[in-house]
């Protein structure tokens, strides 16, 4: 005979299921410290100032 299965607690953990995923990609969307966001916005415009440095005028 096949296994039986509460669905109620199947729904539920598959609700929590999808809310834990939601969450660990919060975290790593929106995780970062203010300092953190600032090193990278200055790492991310030095980048873009070395590009513009090196193009080539034609």
């Amino acid at each position: 005979m096949a296994e039986l299965i509460n669905l109620n607690r199947a729904k539920k953990a598959k609700t929590r299921a999808v809310g834990n995923a939601q969450a660990a990609e919060n975290r790593v969307r929106f995780g970062q410290t203010k300092g953190a966001k600032a090193a990278s916005k200055l790492e991310a415009e030095r980048a873009r100032r070395d590009l513009e440095g090196k193009k080539r005028d034609d």
